[in-house]
């Protein structure tokens, strides 16, 4: 297993992984609040393990060569994204009235933590095409062992910025808890949410109506 390949794969992983926004803010929320944070940095980091090992192995040339597949995971994507971005801003109103902070303190059962970092992990369409597709590509031109020692080197820059944001936030939560910084965060969040839409609403403009 070739030491650089790996390096490689882990220096590509993260630069693909670490712009997901819905996954990154989902993982930063929870670890904010110290709700079973660790959970949803594992949840998020199995997920791409499973996709990033179907892209490099075959599963990537599949999705980017169908058509209505990648249409059909881009609409449901962009759908997830609005929503998200509509709750962050809700969140963010919340944060700044006083008398309603006290619900941001209640804390979600462990099962509805990992449904929600299943949902921001599978209807992201970043995930498919950065992961799966881009990734895939790229592993995919790999032989042997050295296709094996990308695919780790992926994996781990995943585990490693996931495990890294979580515990962080948890670490820093007496500061980044504040209400005003929690707003500030939500606004932040809200905002990527609604430029990574836009961005694949012109994008699916431009490949199925202009052309």
């Amino acid at each position: 297993m070739s030491i650089w390949v790996l390096l490689q794969g882990f220096g590509l992983g993260a630069s693909m992984i670490i712009p997901i926004g819905a996954q990154n803010a989902y993982v930063l929320n929870q670890g904010i609040k110290r709700n079973h944070h660790l959970t949803t940095a594992t949840i998020c980091s199995v997920c791409d393990v499973l996709f990033i090992s179907l892209g490099i192995f075959g599963g990537g040339a599949l999705l980017a060569s169908n058509e209505i597949l990648l249409f059909t995971v881009t609409i449901g994507g962009i759908l997830f994204l609005l929503f998200y971005g509509c709750m962050s801003l809700k969140s963010a109103r919340q944060n700044t009235q006083p008398e309603q902070q006290h619900t941001q303190t209640i804390p979600h059962g462990r099962r509805a933590v990992i449904l929600g970092a299943l949902a921001v992990t599978v209807l992201n369409p970043h995930l498919y095409l950065d992961t799966v597709v881009i990734l895939g590509s790229i592993g995919g031109q790999f032989e042997g062992s050295d296709r094996i020692a990308f695919a780790v080197g992926t994996i781990l820059a995943s585990f490693v910025w996931f495990y890294s944001l979580s515990v962080g936030a948890a670490k820093l939560a007496p500061t980044l808890s504040k209400p005003k910084v929690k707003a500030g965060i939500d606004v932040a969040v809200a905002a990527m949410m609604f430029f990574i839409a836009g961005h694949l609403i012109t994008e699916l403009w431009s490949n199925y109506v202009i052309k």
